[in-house]
């Protein structure tokens, strides 16, 4: 009881001494910093357990994730067509980029060039491949500048365009080399933008997390962002149709592991997007 009351008294002069050295302005900021405080670390605390920590590194993610026997560069174009040229379009690129996929002077292939079925309408996708990394793509560069034929194309093409991006991409290691293909296919382009740190941790899931997407030969190939949007991810995936489609993708959660895979990549993304694409007759990749 004596134990209790001292404890009492001591509490009391702790605050009234806290009253008398803080005017009264101040007490209600220290009420909320201290309860501001305990939220952050609440918060902190929650998101420990959704998100796993990942070791620091002593070397650049590109390092560690890309394949070490090639040294690819891609190149995924993004081009934003006025609707009523979309036909045009077509026409001249499938001209023009065949040309320079053909030419052995050009250290690139065109690997694969498509128009978006469902998401983003009116749109052309391209994906190039450099043998040979940035010095290939400033070769290719440099010649193209002086091809007559393609800035002809070039500036045809931009009277046809709204808007247009680009990123420079590796491919992951663990993904499948990609390699033309018959068709007919629908193509589906993947798209995650992570949150900045975590490429590797998605990496060391996804390594396990594409056996148990193999079965039907539907995985193209796996990219991650060097230059352009960082932090990009892109999966191609290739079915006969949208059925076909949503029978894999189902059939992948009967297998055991695919969830608890799924489970720790979700908390890793900040956005994600989906484009349903058809090829053009001219594309490696039908």
């Amino acid at each position: 009881m004596a134990v209790r009351v001292l404890r009492a008294r001591g509490a009391a002069w702790a605050g009234g001494l806290l009253r008398r050295a803080a005017p009264c302005s101040l007490l209600p900021r220290l009420r909320t910093w201290t309860s501001s405080s305990n939220r952050s670390r609440e918060d902190s605390w929650l998101k420990s357990l959704f998100v796993r920590k990942v070791d620091p590194r002593k070397d650049a993610h590109s390092n560690l994730l890309a394949k070490k026997e090639t040294s690819n560069l891609y190149k995924l174009q993004f081009h934003n067509v006025k609707p009523e040229c979309l036909e045009a379009y077509n026409k001249i690129c499938q001209e023009v980029l065949p040309k320079i996929h053909e030419d052995k002077h050009y250290p690139c292939t065109l690997v694969g060039t498509w128009n978006t079925w469902y998401g983003e309408q009116d749109q052309a996708v391209h994906l190039w491949r450099y043998e040979g990394g940035y010095p290939a793509l400033t070769e290719v560069m440099n010649k193209l500048r002086e091809n007559k034929e393609f800035l002809e194309f070039r500036k045809a093409r931009s009277d046809m365009l709204l808007s247009r991006k680009n990123q420079l991409l590796l491919e992951f290691s663990f993904w499948n080399e990609p390699v033309p293909r018959s068709g007919p296919n629908i193509y589906e382009l993947r798209s995650y933008q992570l949150r900045p740190g975590t490429m590797i941790e998605w990496g060391n899931y996804w390594a396990r997390a594409i056996r148990f997407r193999q079965d039907g030969n539907e995985a193209v190939g796996g990219f991650f962002s060097q230059i352009g949007q960082l932090y990009m991810v892109h999966h191609l995936w290739a079915y006969r149709d949208l059925q076909t489609r949503e029978d894999i993708r189902n059939a992948a959660w009967h297998k055991h592991g695919w969830e608890e895979l799924v489970y720790y990549t979700v908390p890793l993304i900040q956005e994600m997007e989906s484009r349903i694409m058809i090829p053009l007759k001219t594309s490696p990749l039908q």
